[in-house]
């Protein structure tokens, strides 16, 4: 049964400029193999802001907004498979929390957009 669906899209010069200004914004909001995915990127800021955005529509399908989830940001992690398909995967206390959802991720981005759509299914 599906449990919720979220949609976001984000700016991708506002993610490159948070990056870019440092004070610990990648490492608070993308786990170190996100880090590791998206500097292997041509375009290293379109990785991450569709998976910043993953990490948004995955609270709104959840109907908790980030305070109330549990969640932190680098705790929700994008995963591409070999054919390059995303998956989102929780860590920490989102892995025990969350145990009984089936979350599916589709992302896209442009040069200047990036977006992303979660369904979350009870499992």
């Amino acid at each position: 049964m599906i449990k919720g669906i979220g949609t976001d899209i984000v700016d991708v010069a506002r993610i490159q400029l948070k990056i870019q200004q440092g004070r610990g914004f990648r490492e608070w909001v993308f786990s170190p193999l996100e880090i590791a995915y998206c500097e292997k990127q041509a375009q290293p800021a379109q990785s991450y802001a569709a998976r910043f955005a993953a990490k948004e529509a995955l609270l709104k399908a959840l109907g908790t907004g980030w305070g109330e989830s549990g969640l932190q940001f680098h705790e929700i992690e994008v995963r591409n498979d070999l054919a390059g398909k995303p998956s989102l995967h929780l860590l920490g206390h989102g892995a025990t929390a969350y145990t009984n959802f089936i979350l599916h991720v589709s992302l896209s981005h442009t040069a200047t957009l990036a977006t992303a759509t979660v369904l979350v299914e009870e499992n």
